[in-house]
């Protein structure tokens, strides 16, 4: 940290004082001018800095550097005259440089925030819909009739791929051909149809930097009502597709008299032909204004009109669009929607987004604070291994953030918009354990008489399967997914016929594999399957680079979830938490700055030493010097040693498993499985 003094708060001073104030490895000690009114003294007030008339008495051994904004030469000298020793004095030209730089950047700034602004009017006010994506096919920009006749809201597609909006897009193939495609057709999912032109977008240099697509509105009735020449042929080619459609479909001629309705329109209003056909338009509508009317009055379309129709006083949306020949009225024709179907249909939209967000990864690699060495190799091998097929094997303590590490790797691979399921071997019987993979047959189990069920590999079909503690894995479930990882098949329980999955493989664990093959509790075959591509990712006391970038990240997050005002941690509490030897690694760490900003003061924003809990210091490896195992073997030593680790640590916490668990860095279930093995009884 430099101890920083500014003499001379006119314009120059200013800038200097604006720019250092936002450096944290300066300090502003005072800001020094004969013009208490100077426009750099009054900021300084703002900021809380002191001030003051006279330089002199602040001449002391601390102060670093003083930057001598006066533009006066006597006062650069006698500044370099009653400098103490070891400072640096920096004349008044350097601050006028600094202010001209800081107001040309803000007049760029302003300018191209003008030009981006006026882009956008222009892209927003068109009538044609477009959507930009970027080289990985996600949406990076679309217009408000993009917007209308996609039927989505921008802010909440924005960064998603565009096959999750229109799955038929052909930009990636434009982006891969670098040719542009022509008034193309598409339907969209919403029901509409629209004529596409496709772009690729190529750099000076060449590369392609995304693609957009230009599209307009159209639907098969009204395109059929301007391209025809004459209302009879209209209703001869119509009458067809009108009498099959599943839309309730009207049509009126110049003065307003019905000339068509299908079955559709007869299921909505209860009105059949002998009561609208030859009728004015107005006689279906039991509350509102006839819209044939208006369209024929006006002779511009109109849509999505909300009124009541027929007997039953129907709720229903209206679109209605006028059939012009030759620049002559004709007649209208009307669609009817059903606002209660319209409903369900919303609601059932709803809840397939929502199962859609449940089964997507969440994180990718920028959510991963990587400052240590050990932690960028883990980071490199993570994103090297999200590029190929292979299965990954994420080995570390818990609390790691293994199953972060899962959730980039699907989203940086090629399977990123397809599903990623997670399942955790630790927290389910055997029998749940397999069933969840696998699936099951009708009648596989007692009870189970109908129906089958799929398994998550099945699930996940394309996409990723996330195996969390596949250290306790069962063995003979060990088998069936060797099986996979070898042939690709899957068979349900109590099923015969195997069924081909293509489905990626991320395990995890913080056992370790290799003594588990030794003591016959993990296949041999299964771990060389499984460690294709292993990456080891480091605790928290062997990465305590980590813990500075991670605490800014954490109270960032916290705050938003807390409504804090937070920003920093001080040096004597940040340096307790490096002291510590982190057994929780970061899910421990996450909850103690979780704790520390609940229980401060609304005011307070940053987090003191007092505000942390307190911290046991590891004293484990002492305990253990007192231990020594007896025996003929090995096998034997390394038996009586977990016995006394599992024995003294219980002991400790008066029978607490779950925690003992946590302390030894096992799961609950090994836990269980040891205490019988080892025969502890407690």
């Amino acid at each position: 940290m430099k101890n920083v003094i500014i003499i001379g708060a006119g314009k120059g001073g200013s800038a200097l004082l604006k720019l250092f104030e936002k450096i944290d490895k300066m300090k502003i000690e005072a800001v020094i001018d004969h013009d208490q009114s100077a426009p750099g003294i009054q900021i300084a007030h703002s900021l809380g800095i002191p001030t003051d008339r006279q330089w002199e008495k602040w001449m002391k051994e601390d102060i670093d550097i003083i930057f001598e904004a006066t533009g006066t030469e006597a006062v650069f000298e006698a500044l370099m005259e009653k400098k103490p020793s070891k400072c640096v004095v920096v004349p008044g030209s350097v601050a006028y440089i600094t202010s001209a730089l800081l107001e040309e950047k803000e007049r760029l700034l302003k300018e191209l925030k003008h030009q981006s602004d006026k882009q956008e009017l222009i892209l927003n006010n068109i009538h044609d819909g477009m959507v930009v994506v970027d080289p990985d096919e996600v949406i990076t920009f679309m217009n408000r009739s993009a917007e209308k006749i996609l039927d989505v809201e921008r802010e909440a597609v924005y960064n998603s791929g565009i096959a999750s909006l229109i799955p038929d897009s052909r930009l990636g193939h434009v982006m891969k051909t670098r040719v542009k495609e022509i008034n193309q057709e598409l339907s969209l999912n919403n029901g509409k149809k629209i004529i596409t032109t496709r772009i690729p977008i190529i750099g000076k240099e060449g590369e392609i930097q995304g693609a957009f697509a230009v599209f307009k509105d159209i639907t098969e009735v009204v395109h059929l009502a301007e391209e025809l020449t004459d209302i009879k042929e209209v209703k001869k080619m119509l009458e067809a597709i009108i009498q099959s459609s599943d839309e309730a479909i009207s049509v009126v001629d110049e003065k307003g008299n019905g000339l068509m309705i299908n079955p559709a329109y007869t299921r909505i209003t209860e009105l059949k032909e002998k009561d609208v056909i030859g009728k004015p338009a107005s006689t279906d509508i039991s509350e509102g204004e006839s819209m044939h009317m208006k369209v024929l009055e006006t002779r511009r379309p109109v849509r999505g009109v909300r009124m009541r129709v027929g007997p039953s006083k129907k709720d229903v949306l209206v679109n209605v669009a006028p059939v012009i020949v030759d620049g002559r009225i004709k007649g209208s024709v009307g669609v009817l929607h059903d606002v209660s179907e319209i409903q369900k249909l919303t609601v059932e939209l709803k809840r397939a987004r929502q199962l859609i967000r449940n089964l997507e990864a969440k994180y990718t690699f920028s959510d991963i604070v990587a400052s240590s060495d050990e932690m960028k190799l883990a980071l490199e091998q993570a994103r090297v291994g999200a590029k190929t097929p292979a299965t990954v094997l994420l080995r570390g303590e818990s609390g790691t953030g293994k199953e972060l590490f899962a959730h980039a790797i699907h989203n940086e691979s090629k399977r990123k918009h397809n599903k990623f399921l997670r399942i955790n071997c630790a927290s389910m019987t055997p029998t749940q354990l397999e069933s969840e993979l696998f699936g099951y047959e009708e009648g596989a189990y007692p009870g189970v008489k109908h129906g089958t069920k799929k398994g998550l590999f099945e699930e996940a079909h394309q996409g990723s399967v996330f195996i969390d503690e596949i250290g306790d894995l069962p063995l003979h479930v060990q088998t069936k997914l060797l099986r996979l990882l070898q042939e690709g098949e899957v068979v349900r329980i109590g099923g015969t016929k195997p069924i081909h999955v293509d489905v990626r493989i991320i395990a995890a664990t913080h056992q370790n594999l290799e003594r588990a093959i030794v003591n016959g509790t993990f296949r041999e075959d299964l771990y060389y399957r499984l460690n294709r591509l292993p990456i080891f990712i480091p605790p928290l006391r062997e990465s305590t680079e980590d813990i500075d970038q991670l605490i800014y990240h954490l109270v960032n997050r916290l705050n938003q979830d807390y409504g804090r005002h937070v920003t920093t941690i001080s040096q004597d509490a940040l340096q307790y938490l490096k002291d510590y030897h982190w057994p929780g690694n970061v899910r421990e760490l996450e909850n103690i700055i979780g704790r520390a900003m609940i229980f401060m003061s609304m005011n307070d924003t940053i987090i003191q030493k007092e505000h942390l809990p307190h911290l046991e210091k590891e004293n484990r490896l002492e305990e253990l010097i007192y231990f020594t195992p007896k025996g003929d073997s090995l096998p034997v030593m390394v038996e009586q040693f977990e016995r006394q680790m599992i024995k003294d640590t219980m002991k400790k916490l008066k029978g607490n498993k779950s925690e003992t668990a946590r302390q030894l860095g096992i799961s609950l279930r090994n836990l269980y499985y040891k205490m019988e093995k080892l025969e502890i009884d407690m």
